[in-house]
């Protein structure tokens, strides 16, 4: 039988090949057909870019994800949909997959976006600041016409905006001094705030900048400012994060592999582009807002985001007096029962940021 002749493969075409087969490896299916899949986001607000670069850049698809973006509606709805395996990925809070895991559905924070609050700003309804309200003691001393307390509207009861809200006012000593709401949406929540069913609306700046130019609201009390945080927190915090069931991971780990190295790669192209730029990508799902109002937004994200996707033992410290509280009732955790590390460092080491 005839000797057949063997290609040459060089050193460095062999070790090109090795890496190129590792990035697929961290990407969980980069060579295999599209795996169908469902990544939950609450509502459209820049915070939660990572997903929608992800999809508009198309790092789920070179990950072999057929991904659809699904709306929750709030933080809370996102976090009942990942519970019941209705979704394989969610972005919200991370005191969610905490919760779960209190109530019997361990849960894993696969990855953090960001290491403060954007989304503490406290709106206050414009008729009021005319009439001389200019700190948050003196709102909680107003009465509504029937005699009832302020009103102080959040996404969803136990979201976001509400663990964080109801910390800054509890060590002020003005929590039992509000009722607090959920009001779903952008839709809803301006939508409240203009008709004046509520008093204080707590979100983003670009929903501050929306009630500001419709003439409905202005800033309070800003709890996304870097000297205001310190001064309550301490210092850096994961707040908001992709998560998940740990039953989902071990499932399918490949999958969830594919999902974070999307990610992964969605926060570096984040960190690499204007403002401008990442707002002309997520653009389809942040529409409910101007332009003007996403773009101051994307650009207080930039500051406060967490462009490494460490929670380190630090910063999960200072975070536990917020988390773990009678508001929040959330039975104490250790970072290993909340934490999942492997699959962001398998996809960090396939795409170094």
């Amino acid at each position: 039988m005839p000797d057949v002749a063997m290609p040459h493969i060089s050193r460095r075409s062999a070790l090109t090949v090795i890496a190129a087969g590792g990035a697929a490896l961290a990407s969980g299916r980069a060579w295999a057909q599209a795996s169908p899949g469902r990544a939950i986001y609450p509502v459209a607000v820049p915070v939660y870019q990572t997903q929608f670069v992800a999809d508009r850049i198309g790092y789920f698809k070179e990950a072999g994800l057929d991904c659809k973006l699904v709306q929750g509606g709030s933080g809370v709805k996102t976090r009942e949909i990942i519970a019941s395996s209705q979704g394989d990925i969610g972005i919200g809070d991370v005191t969610h997959p905490m919760q779960l895991t209190n109530h019997g559905r361990a849960a894993r924070v696969l990855l953090p976006v960001d290491t403060r609050s954007n989304s503490v700003m406290f709106i206050l309804r414009k008729d009021l600041k005319d009439q001389g309200i200019n700190t948050l003691e003196a709102f909680t001393q107003w009465k509504r016409p029937d005699g009832r307390k302020p009103i102080v509207s959040v996404s969803s009861l136990g979201g976001t905006n509400h663990v964080w809200a109801s910390y800054y006012m509890e060590t002020m000593g003005l929590d039992d001094k509000v009722t607090w709401i959920g009001t779903g949406n952008v839709d809803t929540m301006l939508g409240s705030l203009k008709s004046k069913q509520v008093d204080i609306l707590v979100s983003s700046l670009s929903l501050l900048n929306e009630a500001q130019q419709q003439g409905w609201g202005e800033l309070l009390f800003d709890g996304t400012d870097e000297a205001i945080w310190n001064k309550h927190i301490g210092g850096k915090v994961p707040v908001t994060a992709h998560f998940t069931l740990q039953a989902t991971i071990d499932k399918d780990p490949a999958k969830m592999q594919a999902y974070v190295t999307a990610l992964w790669r969605a926060s570096q192209w984040i960190k690499a582009h204007k403002p401008a730029e990442v707002y002309d990508a997520i653009e389809p799902y942040v529409g409910s807002t101007s332009r003007d109002a996403n773009l101051l937004e994307i650009t207080a994200i930039q500051k406060v985001a967490d462009y490494e996707g460490i929670v380190d033992a630090a910063s999960f410290a200072r975070g536990e007096k917020v988390w773990f509280r009678e508001m929040t009732g959330i039975k104490p955790l250790k970072i290993a029962d909340v934490v999942n590390s492997n699959l962001i460092d398998a996809a960090r080491k396939a795409y170094p940021g």
